[in-house]
């Protein structure tokens, strides 16, 4: 028997009946159909499913979707209204820190939190907000220039 839960993603309401065991990434991909969110290690370590909670970057494999009850998730696909991307999605296109794409999405999101949280940040910084998301098609140095170029640095 499922227990029904109530929150946003990326500013719609949801009310949906979800197990207990399921993930909030589960929810995200297999349930809203919001696939822009990525399962790379389905242990926390990749930062393949990041999402923003309450403004927040979590790795969406490590929580029960019961846990964002009365919550507001933002995930890749919110971050754009109509056809304009945000300018962190710009940056990123613009300096080639997109390449197989696979991280992209929670690289993104981790780095909004971070440049919500600190408009200005350092490199190192940066490098410490990303060290959580892995990307095995760059040196980061592409993903930190793009960031840095969001912040309008």
């Amino acid at each position: 028997m499922g227990k029904r839960i109530h929150f946003k993603v990326n500013d719609d309401s949801i009310s949906l009946e979800v197990e207990a065991h399921w993930t909030l990434l589960r929810v995200i991909r297999d349930e809203l159909g919001l696939t822009g969110t990525k399962e790379g290690c389905g242990e926390g370590d990749c930062g393949a499913c990041t999402v923003l909670v309450d403004g927040r970057a979590v790795n969406s494999c490590l929580i029960l979707a019961v846990g964002v009850d009365g919550k507001a998730i933002t995930t890749i696909e919110g971050l754009t209204h109509g056809d304009e991307l945000h300018p962190l999605q710009k940056a990123f296109m613009e300096k080639g820190a997109v390449q197989c794409g696979f991280c992209t999405p929670g690289m993104i999101l981790t780095a909004k939190a971070l440049l919500d949280q600190n408009p200005h940040p350092t490199e190192e910084e940066i490098r410490f907000a990303i060290a959580g998301n892995l990307c095995r098609c760059t040196g980061y140095a592409k993903i930190v220039e793009a960031i840095q170029v969001a912040a309008g640095m």
